[in-house]
């Protein structure tokens, strides 16, 4: 069974079948973070064709160096839904009045699937002991893509309180997570 990087290194050479087990292996774990971003479904299984179909289109410039294959499509995943999230935002604002739909609530927290990754599960249980303050920041940052600006405002907190926050968060995750 081929690595990440190999399936990666096999797109890049035009290997379709290698995109379909690239596909098969990292659907899993993308969709529910999309879908934490996305709360809509369809808009949540469009923005992972999209996620994909740029993989298959950037394969070539992927580097092991400096990613795993798991965090380089976790980032782009998490870029390309905060776009469409902003994107929808933009067109809502600009909506006249009483024309824009009604926003739909997101679910308290996304549905882990069963042959999600156990380090996801890890990163999760982590994250739900981070104090209630830095879970909050954080949350706003990397599911809401808000930036610290506007979580200072969202938050009525100093823009320094937002940024040690979440500072203190990732310090917080990374020491939890480290292999021992």
């Amino acid at each position: 069974m081929s690595n990440g990087a190999d399936l990666i290194r096999q797109m890049a050479e035009g290997d379709a079948e290698a995109f379909a087990r690239f596909y098969d292996r990292y659907a899993p774990l993308i969709y529910p973070l999309i879908l934490r971003i996305l709360p809509d479904p369809t808009d949540a299984a469009e923005c992972l064709q999209d996620v994909f179909w740029e993989s298959r289109q950037r394969a070539r410039t992927y580097d092991a160096e400096r990613a795993t294959p798991d965090a380089w499509l976790v980032t782009q995943a998490r870029e390309r839904a905060i776009d469409r999230m902003r994107g929808a935002r933009r067109r809502r604002d600009a909506a006249p009045l009483g024309t824009s739909p009604r926003p739909r609530l997101a679910e308290a927290t996304a549905p882990l699937e069963r042959s999600a990754a156990v380090d996801r599960s890890v990163l999760m249980r982590a994250f739900e002991r981070l104090p209630d303050p830095q879970r909050e920041a954080l949350e706003l940052a990397y599911y809401g893509g808000l930036t610290q600006t506007e979580i200072t405002a969202r938050l009525k907190q100093p823009l320094g309180t937002v940024k040690t926050r979440l500072r203190l968060a990732l310090d917080r995750l990374r020491e939890m997570v480290k292999p021992t």
